[in-house]
């Protein structure tokens, strides 16, 4: 029993856009809380909520925000995303996103063989495991409906996998600031926000959402422009996938994120003027960017981790482990930089809304369309390696 119902719309709304605002405040007004990220204190701030039962772990307004707020905030994030511009550093995070894929399999297998007397239908919950922690969401419905798992399993990991992202995204947002990694590891996007904020005190959130001259135009053209392109790729995904197109074109082509940042991103490089200049489009996309991060610690129930899932917490945890220690330590080998290697992890265990989020928090803009870029390639080959390591798991351990 929570202080709001589910089906409390306005007063479940109005904590999510609330919340998310005072995240903002915060964030600009307090150099701890820059440091912090606004992000991530949304995120506590409901995960917080949650767990003192304020508002429920699930309702139909976190689906809204789900199927309508984030799709609507990608294009407005990509509008300036001429991809003439950004190829080499597209390239160099998706080399990063591939090496990050690794370390999501190898931790698979790991977990799978130090917990498979431990959880029931391991092959099942590595399946649906890898192919999240590559891709996304979209991936874990389908290999959950691929590998056929029980409700109990399904409910439990949903759980278990929003805690240990919900810490992860934490730890993801305060590494390239930790000096171990400044030492290590290339960071010219850190270097050259300190460069343009000034003095290492100025707060960096607040300098970089400065006040910014803005018209009735151009929140008209910015609202219609990504409303226009979503709702096209939401009916040409439904088109494609209702089709009889081969699989493989499918597989690609019919996933609607795909299609979102594909049709943005043509648009955003044959026309850079039109798009490029509507002032007041990133500042929409990353305000809706900031109710989603509120949105994931809402899912996030301690006392039911506690008492169902804590060794399906511990599964996840290891495969993000994993996945960190190989995205670092093989990056390092390749001299690639700490804000790319953080990215590159976050798509693979976030997929590309929570990657091309931190992209925009921490205030690499030009890490946004890669981002987005890598985490849609996530949801394409995730599917793919979810049902390998599901079934080699089950050939291996006979589950």
């Amino acid at each position: 029993m929570t202080l709001f119902k589910p089906d409390d719309t306005w007063a479940l709304w109005t904590i999510l856009i609330g919340w998310a605002a005072i995240s903002i405040y915060l964030e600009q007004k307090f150099i701890w809380a820059s440091k912090i990220s606004g992000a991530i204190i949304g995120l506590l701030g409901a995960l917080i909520l949650a767990n003192l039962k304020i508002i429920p772990t699930d309702a139909p307004v976190y689906d809204a925000v789900w199927g309508y707020i984030v799709p609507l905030a990608v294009p407005l994030l990509l509008f300036k995303a001429d991809v003439r511009k950004i190829w080499r550093e597209s390239g160099r995070t998706f080399l990063a996103f591939n090496i990050s894929t690794v370390g999501t399999i190898l931790g698979a297998f790991l977990a799978a063989f130090l917990l498979k007397n431990a959880i029931p239908e391991v092959a099942k919950t590595t399946g649906m495991m890898t192919g999240s922690y590559i891709g996304g969401g979209i991936n874990f419905v389908a290999m959950s409906d691929a590998f056929q798992a029980s409700k109990n399993t399904i409910n439990a990991l949903i759980v278990a996998d929003n805690l240990n992202m919900a810490f992860y995204f934490m730890v993801l947002m305060m590494i390239p600031t930790m000096s171990f990694f400044k030492k290590h590891f290339g960071h010219p996007y850190e270097d050259e926000l300190e460069k343009n904020a000034g003095k290492e005190t100025e707060n960096k959130a607040a300098s970089y959402w400065g006040r910014k001259e803005i018209s009735l135009l151009d929140i008209a053209m910015a609202l219609a422009a990504t409303f226009v392109i979503v709702a096209v790729s939401t009916k040409l995904s439904a088109f494609i996938n209702d089709s009889t197109m081969p699989k493989i074109i499918i597989a690609i082509f019919g996933q609607k994120y795909l299609l979102i940042t594909t049709i943005t991103m043509i648009l955003a490089t044959a026309f850079p003027k039109f798009l490029g200049e509507i002032r007041g489009a990133q500042e929409i996309g990353t305000f809706m960017i900031y109710i989603f991060f509120v949105v994931i610690g809402a899912p996030a129930d301690l006392k039911m981790i506690i008492m169902n899932s804590p060794l399906l917490f511990v599964f996840c945890a290891i495969m993000v482990i994993v996945n960190m220690a190989v995205t670092f330590g093989v990056g390092k080998l390749f001299k690639l930089n700490v804000e790319e290697l953080c990215i590159a992890s976050n798509a693979n265990v976030g997929g590309p809304t929570t990657a091309a989020a931190m992209a925009i928090a921490k205030g690499w803009t030009e890490l946004v369309l890669p981002a987005m870029l890598v985490g849609v390639w996530g949801y394409v080959v995730g599917n793919y390696f979810g049902l390998f390591t599901g079934n080699m798991v089950g050939k291996l351990f006979g589950m």
